[in-house]
């Protein structure tokens, strides 16, 4: 918001950077700045809104989550998952896929808008319980109440916690800390729960289970003041149909030596459109310019990361695909190149492919199985 890079901040000296902040803080001077709003597209064509915190404020907000954290990670429960130390969504997706063997109906959950609606007062009482310090609440309030900047106007903000905060997910996971104590203490007999943030299911073994799993579930959000999605949320029976979590798909096939019903996951979907629209945005016939050479370099990165997130899964079809799927976008930028059609000779393409150090979806041994 304030037009300071962190380049800019390393230029003119990050020793004197940060003892002007200490010295702010020291003195009680330090007042955060609104966020700039942006926006993310999200894969059903909406927008995702960010809070975007100057350099400033966000080394202040790591400084504070270095601070607290360990106070709140004491406390939080093992079926927490997202944005914590030491834990990832692939440990979720992996833990999911154990309790499926047994399982049968899953609490697919959506909280609808979950960020953007935070009860403050709700979300603070629940920061003091562990935060007695009237310094670092205060902090906390005025990253809370210090506004939003779009289209160059200021907008106050009474509710919700921006994403794009250092400080953010870890007051999201307080907050819906209250659904994980509820749920070990009252609900779990029901089924287990596994949470990455705002996004969580519910593994049960019966339906009557799952039934009463949802009501438990629309209670608690009632206490926090959230709302599910009322056509995202629903109860799955594994034995007709999947459900969709962290980018994975999970059904329950037959196993091809026992016949017996297995759960099994792949990339789901709506990840499986995310990243081929990615490699077709870095494949466009306008970046011929760069060189091909420049463009295995930009899509080597990003085909190493999904494929290292999506390895763990029984994901060997839609890994193969995705190596087809960008071999033939290649292609087109090959022949683009030459102008016609006539001069093309596969053994060239093949030959060049080998050469070019092109990373791949599919690595055999590594990655997944089939389902």
């Amino acid at each position: 918001m304030d037009g300071v890079t962190i380049e800019e901040v390393e230029r003119q000296g990050v020793d004197e950077f940060l003892e002007e902040i200490r010295q702010n803080l020291m003195t009680r001077q330090y007042r955060p700045q609104p966020v700039l709003r942006g926006y993310v597209p999200k894969p059903d064509g909406g927008q995702r809104p960010l809070g975007i915190p100057t350099v400033r404020d966000r080394v202040v907000q790591q400084a504070c989550k270095i601070v607290i954290e360990p106070l709140f990670e004491a406390n939080f429960q093992d079926s927490s998952y997202g944005f914590r130390p030491k834990r990832s969504a692939q440990q979720a997706v992996r833990a999911v896929k154990k309790a499926l063997i047994y399982g049968w109906w899953v609490v697919d959950a959506d909280i609808q808008s979950y960020f953007d609606t935070i009860d403050h007062t709700l979300l603070m009482s629940l920061v003091e319980r562990r935060i007695s310090d009237r310094r670092v609440l205060k902090l906390i309030r005025q990253w809370l109440k210090g506004g939003v900047i779009e289209e160059g106007r200021r907008q106050p903000t009474v509710r919700g916690t921006p994403q794009g905060g250092v400080i953010s997910p870890l007051l999201a996971n307080i907050y819906l800390h209250v659904l994980d104590m509820y749920w070990e203490e009252q609900y779990a007999t029901l089924g287990e729960l596994f949470r990455y943030a705002d996004d969580f299911v519910i593994v049960c073994r019966t339906k009557g289970q799952a039934e009463q799993a949802l009501q438990a579930i629309q209670q608690v959000m009632k206490r926090l003041k959230l709302t599910l999605h009322p056509t995202k949320t629903r109860a799955v029976y594994l034995g007709r149909e999947g459900f969709d979590f962290l980018g994975f798909h999970f059904h329950k096939m037959k196993a091809k030596k026992t016949r017996k019903l297995l759960p099994y996951m792949w990339p789901s979907q709506k990840a499986m459109k995310a990243i081929r629209r990615e490699i077709h945005e870095l494949t466009r016939r306008q970046r011929l310019a760069e060189g091909l050479e420049e463009i295995v370099r930009q899509l080597n990165p990003v085909i190493r990361g999904w494929r290292n997130y999506f390895q763990i899964g029984n994901s060997t079809k839609r890994l193969q695909d995705l190596d087809r799927y960008v071999q033939r976008r290649l292609r087109r930028l090959i022949r683009a190149m030459r102008g016609t059609r006539g001069h093309w000779k596969e053994k060239v393409f093949v030959t060049w492919i080998k050469g070019s150090g092109l990373a791949y979806f599919y690595q055999p041994g590594i990655c997944g199985t089939r389902p």
